[in-house]
């Protein structure tokens, strides 16, 4: 089924001019110590093995020593330039752990063990080849949804804070079925605004090892949050379906809960209440979220035969006319959430 609704491999779109000036506007295009090439320069590298002893698919790397010392002050001082000030201060308290390398997916990403000597904390941080698709779905995620996304870019090589929580497949496997049924029902909640979400904003391919399951504790219950962690596929494929979670088979288990534990119309309320809070994200973010589109309606992020089978599918949806004069992403997308905010206008009048 997923071989139908999702390309087999997505090319990587280069940052134009547009999204480049967006991105110094909004102070994510600061001139880096390392790129993503200077770390393509590992002398070897042995196979990454998770605690049951299964490949997890990562290669940690090795430097010559001649260029070990300097990688490593590099990626101190991008770490600092993410999570501080950019100040040389903090780098003789932290050491470069582990530099491991996943040659599975779109990106391939490094990922650079960053940890604190002073007290043994540690965290990571990614870093990619860019691309404009991942960019976009980035900047959307961070005005669009609850979730606050940190990431720099410059020219080719894009750098990503680590989204901690369960990975989503494995949430499923080794967690879904121990969990109570109050539980379960607080998940199912979220797996449907979740759902609601990520199509209202077109973002595609929302297998379960694409997204994490955060939870937090409130008095005597857990709240718990979805958490897109891959955005490839932003404003991508042409098939409708593939911007909604529910129809990927992955997600079957968390669709098959949220069905049994939910009445339908619980489940027109939470689709309801996700699209207001996108409404409101969308209008208080209103001169930044222009800004971006105008980028992507001038941004080359698909291909014609796509942009045409997407905007055919949203237009049989909802029967409204500005999907069928899109002719871009860009201009899908605005007519998606002009969509949604002019909804939610008429129902609640608070704008």
């Amino acid at each position: 089924m997923n071989k139908k609704l999702i390309s087999k491999k997505k090319p990587a779109f280069p940052i134009t001019e547009a999204l480049s000036k967006y991105l110094t506007k909004q102070g994510r295009n600061i001139k880096i110590p390392i790129y993503y090439d200077d770390l393509l320069r590992f002398q070897g590298a042995i196979e990454v093995f998770d605690a049951e002893g299964n490949d997890t698919l990562w290669i940690s790397c090795y430097y010559s020593e001649h260029e070990r010392e300097e990688i490593h002050r590099s990626l101190k001082q991008m770490y600092s330039i993410l999570h501080s000030d950019g100040s040389d201060t903090i780098i003789p308290y932290l050491n470069i752990d582990s530099i491991d390398f996943c040659t599975f997916g779109n990106s391939k990403p490094f990922r650079i063990k960053v940890r604190n000597i002073l007290n043994d904390n540690y965290l990571f941080l990614y870093i990619k080849k860019a691309d404009a698709s991942r960019i976009y779905g980035l900047e959307l995620e961070d005005i669009l949804s609850p979730n606050h996304i940190n990431f720099l870019v410059h020219k080719d090589t894009l750098i990503e804070e680590h989204i901690s929580g369960i990975p989503g497949d494995i949430y499923i496997k080794e967690h879904l079925d121990t969990i109570s049924e109050q539980d379960k029902r607080e998940l199912a909640k979220e797996f449907v605004k979740f759902n609601e979400r990520c199509f209202v904003r077109l973002l595609g391919d929302m297998r379960s090892y694409n997204y994490v399951i955060v939870i937090s504790y409130d008095f005597d219950r857990k709240q718990y949050r979805i958490r897109a962690v891959d955005f490839d596929q932003q404003s991508y494929e042409g098939n409708v379906k593939v911007y909604k979670p529910q129809f990927l088979k992955e997600n079957n288990p968390f669709v098959k809960m949220s069905l049994e534990l939910l009445a339908k119309e619980s489940i027109e309320q939470y689709k309801n209440e996700e699209r207001s809070l996108l409404a409101k994200r969308a209008k208080s973010e209103q001169k930044r979220l222009k800004l971006l589109i105008q980028c992507m309606k001038k941004d080359n992020i698909s291909n014609p035969e796509k942009v045409q089978e997407l905007k055919t599918g949203l237009f049989t949806l909802t029967g409204d006319v500005r999907f069928k004069r899109a002719k871009n992403m860009g201009e899908l997308l605005k007519a998606a959430l002009d969509f949604v905010i002019r909804n939610y206008q008429q129902e609640t009048r608070i704008f």
